[in-house]
């Protein structure tokens, strides 16, 4: 999408000076340049940006919930301190609702689920047409990708051909969520995988930049994920499930094969939030919420504890 208002020259500006920041994110890009073509949109007369213009943005839809609103918004307000601070406007900034804590549980997957799941992904209907030999050779590895890696679903499809080492199995992430970079490594069937994927895809899209590219070596939209997600899934299973909490289920399933191991769980939860791109280990803590053994752990980790302890004052 490209900036069509009177805001072209700032929003451009802006994208460049986070993406030199460090803070480059698709949602929020996303969110700007649908402001910017509702300004074109509403105020296709309007050269400068008015407080009205904001007030009308920033405020609740009565079709949106309170947290689907902040994520509309916060980037619009970002964008106007950074046009504050440089003397190209001087707004208010509108109050806006307070954040409401999340209560969703993520869905619990099932063996078979997973495995019904994966061999729809393998046996999709192979259709005529460049655009659909690679997303029948790109489906399969790029949703058993998250399923192995906890890849957050923008960070795989943002992934360029040089930010994976398939000599190494390393794979560094350089468009995630925030502003470091962080690296995850494959699995040994998964690093595989990729390679195969790799050579067979370079014969459709030669020379590409992007690992899982579009015909014209781009790389797929969000939309892209959800509905191939959806259709697969619901070809196969009676539940509901969004591609997201494979991530979930990475972490969970993760944590679970720590039981009875003492102390050096600490050692593989740091290791995991590293991984998962989790710049404070709080974030990957959540997850022992979601984890079915977790009693089992922190008993264990307990013990060891009180053991401890009792054999200190022995000696």
């Amino acid at each position: 999408m490209k900036t069509i208002s009177f805001l072209s020259d700032a929003i451009e500006r802006y994208v460049k000076y986070r993406k030199a920041s460090g803070r480059d994110s698709y949602s929020y890009v996303k969110n700007i340049i649908l402001f910017d073509h509702f300004c074109a949109r509403e105020y296709p007369e309007q050269t400068e940006l008015s407080q009205e213009i904001v007030d009308r943005w920033c405020k609740q839809r009565s079709s949106e919930c309170t947290n689907s609103c902040l994520s509309r918004v916060y980037p619009i307000l970002n964008f106007i301190k950074y046009m504050n601070k440089r003397g190209m406007a001087k707004l208010e900034l509108p109050q806006v609702p307070r954040s409401v804590p999340k209560t969703y549980t993520p869905h619990h997957f099932t063996h078979e689920e997973l495995k019904r799941f994966f061999d729809a992904c393998d046996n999709t209907r192979p259709r005529r047409g460049r655009s659909a030999t690679i997303q029948h050779m790109t489906l399969p590895v790029f949703f058993r990708l998250l399923y192995s890696s906890g890849m957050r679903t923008t960070e795989a499809i943002l992934l360029e051909r040089d930010d994976v080492n398939l000599e190494n199995g390393v794979v560094s992430i350089k468009r995630g969520k925030g502003y470091d970079q962080h690296y995850v490594v494959l699995h040994d069937t998964m690093l595989d995988l990729m390679r195969t994927y790799d050579g067979r895809i370079d014969e459709l899209v030669p020379h590409r930049r992007v690992f899982f590219p579009t015909p014209d070596d781009k790389p797929h939209p969000p939309v892209w994920v959800t509905y191939h997600f959806r259709v697969l899934w619901q070809s196969c299973n009676s539940s509901h499930a969004i591609p997201y909490e494979l991530r979930h289920n990475y972490a969970v399933e993760n944590i679970n094969r720590w039981t009875h191991q003492g102390f050096s769980v600490h050692g593989k939860l740091l290791a995991l939030s590293k991984s998962m791109g989790h710049r404070q280990i709080e974030s990957t803590l959540a997850y022992y919420s979601l984890t079915p053994a977790i009693s089992d752990i922190m008993e264990y980790t307990e013990n060891q504890l009180l053991k401890l302890k009792t054999d200190e004052k022995e000696d």
